[in-house]
C-alpha cells in the first residue's frame, strides 16, 4: 500500500505518491478545477488514483500561519479532510505546509522553469514537499 500526499489549493489540488516501501514521494498530477467549491470532480479523481495506486493513507497539507494560529485557508483544508474521511473511508493526516509552496517555487526558479510555467509544476511539487515530510517522519519513528 501507498501514501497519497496532497496540496489543497483554491482552484488546483497537487497530488504526490509514495513508492510500496513509503520512502520517496513522486508528484504524479495537478487536479485543476473552475471554482473552488466545485469539489465533485476533484474527489472523484482523487479517488480513482487512490484505487490505482492502492494508496490507504492521506497526507494532506494544513496551511497554518506563519504564527501558528488557524486561518480561513486551514479551515477549508479541514473541511477537505473531512470530505476526503467520508468518501473514501481513509485515515487522513493533516501535515504542516508551512513554506512548501515557497520551496515549490524556489526549486522550479533553480531549475531554470519559465514563470509562466512554473504554476503548472508548483501544486504537485508542494504535495512532494508534504508527502516526503511525512515519510521521512515515519521512517525515524520505525
Amino acid at each position: 500500500m501507498r501514501v497519497m500526499g496532497l496540496d489543497y489549493g483554491t482552484r488546483t489540488v497537487g497530488v504526490a505518491i509514495s513508492d510500496a516501501l513509503k520512502i520517496t514521494a513522486q508528484g504524479i498530477e495537478t487536479i485543476e478545477r473552475k471554482e473552488e467549491n466545485k469539489l465533485r470532480k476533484t474527489l472523484q479523481r482523487i479517488e480513482a488514483l487512490i484505487k490505482e495506486y492502492e494508496v490507504d493513507t492521506i497526507v494532506l497539507g494544513y496551511p497554518k500561519n506563519m504564527n501558528d494560529t488557524v486561518g480561513e485557508r486551514a479551515e477549508r483544508s479541514l473541511e477537505f479532510k473531512e470530505m476526503l474521511e467520508r468518501r473514501t473511508g481513509l485515515t487522513v493526516v493533516m501535515w504542516d505546509e508551512r513554506l512548501t509552496t515557497v520551496a515549490a517555487d524556489k526549486v522550479l526558479m533553480e531549475c531554470d522553469v519559465r514563470r509562466e510555467n512554473r504554476k503548472a509544476y508548483v501544486d504537485r511539487i508542494a504535495a512532494v514537499f508534504i508527502l516526503q515530510g511525512y515519510l521521512d517522519m515515519i521512517s525515524m519513528n520505525s
